[in-house]
């Protein structure tokens, strides 16, 4: 008869509870970003876009170096933080809903990238804020990210938002002229590169067969022979796929 010897609780990333409690989470995240933004416009308009113009990135100037983290939050006026709102809401909640600490340093990441192509590239004569950067960042972590973590539901996420919003993509091609499209260039790629760095490593490990965790249950293995010893085996990638889908109602 099998034992269990000092077995512990483990966290199953695929419960339903934890799914929808880091959904609530992003969802707030994702909220409370956009109610900063429309703060900080509201602040702007009241001071005739002093607070852009102070705040924005203007190229190769060391003094506005700084300003790639505080450009995404600023906008040209009202009509440009409406057109950027709702792609930054879905966007942002895709991105950030397996994982709000995830979501906080992509977006970190993104803005860097983002900003760093415009202080770079851009001509000098231009200050240039807004957080498209950040969206298009956003945009190729999702289509990217069920790739690298080997996450059914996430690559299908990825193939039809890719598949959905492809056309954006051609503001992110050199000389489009009316936006920045180097920054929109610039967060696509920090977005795609995020994928790979913030990927699920730990999932990895298990699909690859990691050692049995200490106080795992110990004791005879279905099908061997008597007195045999095995450590807890992990799921195949077929038996969490149909969990995954269950737990979803597909």
């Amino acid at each position: 008869m099998a034992t269990d010897q000092g077995s512990t609780t483990r966290h199953d990333p695929l419960d339903p509870a934890m799914m929808i409690a880091e959904a609530r989470r992003a969802f707030f995240t994702v909220f409370g970003f956009l109610c900063v933004v429309w703060a900080l416009q509201l602040v702007n308009w009241l001071d005739d876009t002093r607070l852009a113009i102070d705040y924005g990135i203007r190229s190769h100037d060391l003094d506005y170096l700084p300003n790639v983290l505080s450009a995404p939050f600023l906008h040209v006026n009202w009509q440009h933080l409406e057109g950027n709102s709702g792609p930054l809401f879905i966007f942002g909640f895709l991105a950030a809903y397996r994982g709000v600490k995830k979501f906080l340093g992509l977006t970190l990441l993104v803005a860097l990238t983002s900003g760093a192509a415009v202080w770079l590239f851009e001509r000098g004569t231009v200050v240039t804020v807004g957080a498209s950067g950040v969206i298009y960042g956003y945009f190729g972590y999702v289509v990217l990210r069920g790739l690298f973590d080997r996450n059914l539901i996430d690559s299908l996420i990825g193939v039809v938002m890719g598949a959905s919003f492809a056309y954006i993509l051609t503001t992110a091609v050199p000389g489009t002229p009316g936006v920045s499209w180097l920054g929109h260039l610039g967060g696509l790629l920090g977005g795609l590169a995020g994928a790979w760095i913030f990927r699920d490593r730990g999932a990895r490990r298990t699909a690859a067969g990691s050692s049995p965790a200490p106080g795992s249950a110990i004791g005879r293995v279905p099908g061997s022979g008597a007195g045999s010893v095995g450590g807890a085996v992990p799921p195949s990638p077929r038996a969490a796929l149909l969990k995954e889908l269950d737990d979803l109602g597909l």
